[in-house]
């Protein structure tokens, strides 16, 4: 059955291929006053980015507050103007898919989502397809959306990689049986990248791209 399948990367977008981390950081903290919950770090909330929104809602205050949701999507959509690719993404998922894998999006983000983060990623033509926490019913740290993007895109489990910033990423592959290629520029340690079960970590797109021949992508086709 691999035979019909194909080799595959799947991305995360925030953290990842986007410099957003700390926007939703500043979006959330003021989200979380907003709707009246104030005393929530800017650390604890930078600690519960990756996670679905329904997900960080519960890891931060127990609970989930539809009024703090509808505010972070107001609040970031205020700081998507700032929004920025790191250094020589596109790069890296062209040359992705010049050696044959299928790039494909696996993000936390909504559909619509893809409206905007496509065209500052700045590679639409080196995507395969996305999958997003539209197309499941739990986002990350469940493997949900990394099987879904399995299934909807063809994928061969045995030679697809997951690419992500968070240890949120690292255990929702693990739970997928998928190895994860970690990256720090989200802000998470090497270290605990490693301890969460990353098979590499690199600094950003840019070191993996310059890496990509020694890396795990580079032995797998």
């Amino acid at each position: 059955m691999s035979d019909t399948l194909s080799p595959g990367v799947l991305f995360d977008v925030d953290g990842t291929l986007l410099d957003t981390n700390y926007l939703h950081v500043l979006a959330w903290w003021q989200a979380l006053n907003d709707a009246g919950r104030e005393g929530v770090s800017m650390a604890a909330i930078h600690r519960a980015i990756g996670i679905a929104s329904e997900g960080l809602l519960e890891r931060l205050l127990g609970e989930t507050d539809d009024t703090a949701e509808e505010a972070h999507s107001r609040r970031y959509e205020a700081l998507r103007d700032q929004v920025t690719a790191f250094p020589r993404t596109a790069e890296l998922v062209a040359a992705v898919a010049d050696r044959g894998f299928k790039a494909v999006l696996a993000t936390s983000g909504k559909k619509d989502d893809l409206e905007w983060m496509l065209p500052a990623i700045g590679a639409e033509d080196g995507f395969a397809g996305a999958t997003t926490s539209s197309d499941v019913d739990a986002g990350k740290p469940s493997p949900d959306l990394l099987t879904a993007a399995l299934d909807e895109h063809g994928l061969d489990p045995g030679r697809t990689v997951v690419v992500g910033d968070t240890v949120w990423d690292v255990q929702a592959a693990e739970r997928a049986g998928l190895p994860c290629i970690a990256l720090t520029c989200g802000g998470i340690s090497e270290a605990e990248l490693r301890e969460a079960g990353a098979a590499e970590v690199y600094d950003d797109p840019a070191d993996l791209l310059e890496r990509l021949d020694e890396s795990l992508l580079g032995r797998l086709v």
